[in-house]
């Protein structure tokens, strides 16, 4: 376990290797799963302001779900999510030309449409954080659609936290992770 601020990471997040693989998953984590994406208080006006702007960017069926349900939903377990489509992937969520699933919200961030890439759940993905007292628990979330991720990431040899550095920047600013990476590197130094 590393310390680093006000945050609690598992080991996993500096020990094993990540690069998502989205050629060999299409985006399955777009529509695998029991409910919408985490998101957090904060983003949830942010998704009402930008709705105008990410609505070009979204399927008919995804557009539907989302004026029937809102931009976010209280999930099973009573967290905000996003809202589903009837064939159970994120409202969110759109096919390419090569059929795999992207985000309608980063589509519409990557086209200069809005300043908001996407949940940061999403981004940070496959961390998922939880609070523990004062703290933000960071974990590495093991599924079996990103098995091609770890491999890939193995091959590479990049760890998860080099992975996801812009997404680990954006939740926790630069200062944060450079802490992180000489946390980090002082533990392989102790090895």
């Amino acid at each position: 376990m590393l310390i680093v601020g006000q945050t609690v990471l598992s080991d996993d997040i500096a020990e094993k290797f990540f690069v998502c693989h989205i050629e060999k998953c299409k985006g399955a984590c777009c529509v695998e799963g029991d409910a919408g994406a985490p998101l957090s208080e904060d983003e949830l006006p942010v998704l009402e302001q930008i709705f105008d702007s990410v609505k070009p960017f979204l399927t008919a069926e995804g557009i539907a779900a989302i004026e029937s349900q809102g931009t976010h939903v209280i999930d099973q377990d009573g967290e905000h999510a996003t809202p589903l489509k009837p064939s159970g992937a994120c409202a969110y969520a759109v096919t390419d030309e090569k059929g795999m699933l992207k985000c309608g919200i980063e589509q519409a961030y990557l086209a200069g449409k809005t300043n908001f890439r996407k949940p940061i759940s999403c981004h940070l993905y496959p961390i998922r954080v939880s609070k523990f007292g004062e703290y933000d628990a960071l974990n590495y979330h093991r599924w079996h659609i990103c098995g091609d991720a770890c491999t890939l990431g193995e091959h590479l040899g990049i760890p998860l936290y080099v992975f996801l550095k812009d997404a680990l920047i954006r939740a926790y600013g630069e200062g944060w992770y450079q802490d992180l990476v000489q946390a980090i590197q002082e533990r392989e130094r102790q090895k």
